[in-house]
């Protein structure tokens, strides 16, 4: 099922995308071209980009997709067998929290940024579910660049919905979502042209 609103979107919560077992509100773009396109711009060029790297049945994966991991303090967040280290806020990302933050009425405090150079990078299925999150807890994507089909499927049925991520669009993904749902970027030929995407995310305080 592909769902996609080409109408003005308001910042009112619309409706949850999920037919059951999750909450997914997307709110389109909240953030204007022209300032998106300046955003995406500075994304680029300030954020620390290093290429993500897995280890896989004691191999070590280095993809070309590149990531930057940052927030209010030095958190640890492992995924794919790898921690990274928070970085502290940039000016540009305490910015966009702000505006995630505003639109969704929900708190962050880290975030993790992917950078697609093509529509040939992408993700696989997979959820959001380290131990490090508070549990059933929003994660928040704001997008820049190339509009990119966005995937879930359901951990039991298998039923799938997709959508499309507008540039300077937000995503709002929360409640029992991570654990009933996977989600995925799929690569495209179609797409020559880069995509940022920042999930701000709300981890567990160490103890």
């Amino acid at each position: 099922m592909d769902l996609f609103d080409d109408t003005t979107h308001s910042l009112h919560k619309p409706i949850n995308r999920l037919p059951n077992d999750g909450l997914v509100h997307y709110y389109g773009p909240v953030i204007p071209g022209v300032e998106s396109n300046k955003f995406f711009q500075i994304l680029l060029n300030d954020i620390q980009w290093e290429h993500d790297v897995a280890f896989m049945y004691g191999k070590k994966i280095v993809t070309p997709r590149k990531v930057a991991w940052y927030g209010d303090k030095p958190y640890q967040y492992t995924y794919s067998n790898n921690t990274k280290t928070a970085l502290p806020w940039i000016e540009v990302l305490s910015t966009l929290k702000t505006i995630a933050e505003k639109a969704s009425g929900e708190q962050f405090n880290a975030c993790l940024l992917n950078l697609y150079h093509n529509g040939s990078e992408g993700m696989a299925w997979h959820s959001d579910d380290e131990k490090e999150l508070t549990t059933n807890s929003a994660i928040g994507s704001l997008s820049f660049g190339a509009q990119r089909k966005f995937s879930f499927k359901h951990k039991q049925s298998k039923d799938t919905v997709s959508l499309y991520l507008e540039h300077g669009s937000l995503l709002i993904m929360t409640g029992r979502t991570q654990k009933n749902w996977q989600h995925r970027l799929p690569p495209t030929k179609k797409i020559n042209q880069a995509r940022i995407n920042l999930t701000f995310r709300r981890l567990n305080e160490p103890s």
